[in-house]
């Protein structure tokens, strides 16, 4: 007993708390601290990049790589810090590559499309790079699988909503052309992804939604909650999110190449649908003409844009000789009410 007493009074402060401080440790090993306390997200982000460029490693290595870092990037703040980390760039390398796997790229762009997610900084910070005619790329059906096509539209919904810059760049690299390609693609799921995506683009963004941040934050959520240090851009110039005017004039501008607008062809994808599947084999899909007139009521009843009478006459036909009294493509009674007024 005495032992103790005599060593707790060796080690203990004066009540004066005059004691000089403890000279710092010097015989820690920084591994057994990272394995106790763990390495910091941006040291883990670096890491997983540096694995993910390495050619010498296996393509499998590489992908688990580039999913480790996807994980770390649904944090906001870990995706804002991609350009602190000076990481878009290498990123963005990968996606030009012609070595780089189909894999690989899928991966790339899962990252690159959950990191702008929501995410207005990550959004210019990453257009700085450039990025629009890389992923437009990626859509290509000659060079890319179905699942890195639809990867592709993921990121360039992730890059275009709500923001009115992206969309111009866009705009400029003639990315709605790439879009109506999509619209016939073999895949049914990028056509349904594709439509989704035009009718986000062309809802009109009011003011109030950017000032809900009790709202619920998922990938498809139109109603994101604002983050300080992302949305800065967003509450200081309400008109930077405004991509539906742009989307507007991209639907009804006359394609020089097709001799028809990009309205022309959602109208003909949801009348006369090119057969989908490896073989052709399917026709119909009901999620991808819901999604379509989804995006014809949106035209017509909240931007007020106006059919042709070639298109009213077709969209006339289409819905009389295929719509039961209980089957409005998922619209409200009344919504889909406005619509046909719209054809009258």
């Amino acid at each position: 007993m005495e032992s103790i007493l005599r060593w707790s009074i060796e080690h203990s402060t004066p009540a004066g708390g005059n004691a000089p401080p403890s000279a710092p440790r010097k015989d820690l090993d920084p591994a057994i601290i990272d394995y106790i306390l763990g390495k910091p997200d941006a040291q883990l982000m670096k890491e997983a990049l540096e694995v993910a460029v390495d050619v010498t490693k296996d393509e499998d290595t590489r992908i688990a790589a580039m999913d480790d870092l996807e994980m770390l990037v649904e944090n906001i703040d870990n995706a804002n810090d991609l350009q602190k980390l000076k990481m878009w760039e290498p990123l963005q390398g990968l996606l030009g590559l012609p070595t780089t796997t189909d894999g690989l790229k899928l991966q790339t762009l899962w990252v690159i499309g959950t990191a702008l997610q929501n995410n207005p900084a990550a959004q210019l910070s990453y257009l700085s790079s450039n990025p629009i005619p890389s992923i437009l790329a990626c859509l290509s059906p000659l060079s890319n699988s179905a699942n890195t096509r639809s990867k592709a539209i993921y990121a360039l919904s992730a890059l275009l909503k709500h923001n009115a810059l992206a969309v111009k760049k866009f705009t400029d690299a003639d990315g709605w052309n790439a879009f109506r390609d999509s619209l016939e693609d073999s895949d049914i799921s990028l056509r349904r992804k594709t439509a989704f995506v035009l009718n986000t683009l062309l809802t009109p963004t009011s003011e109030e939604r950017l000032n809900t941040p009790t709202s619920v934050h998922t990938p498809s959520s139109t109603n994101a909650p604002i983050h300080p240090n992302s949305h800065a851009s967003m509450l200081s110039n309400p008109s930077s999110v405004s991509t539906s005017p742009t989307t507007m004039t991209a639907l009804q501008r006359e394609s020089a190449l097709e001799g028809s607008s990009l309205l022309d062809a959602l109208i003909s994808a949801l009348v006369e649908p090119v057969p989908s599947g490896a073989d052709g084999e399917s026709e119909k899909d009901v999620e991808f003409q819901e999604n379509i007139v989804r995006l014809l009521h949106t035209y017509s009843a909240r931007c007020e844009g106006r059919f042709s009478d070639v298109q009213k006459y077709c969209l006339r036909t289409f819905f009389n000789a295929t719509t039961p009294p209980d089957d409005l493509f998922n619209l409200s009674g009344e919504e889909f009410d406005e619509l046909r007024s719209a054809l009258a």
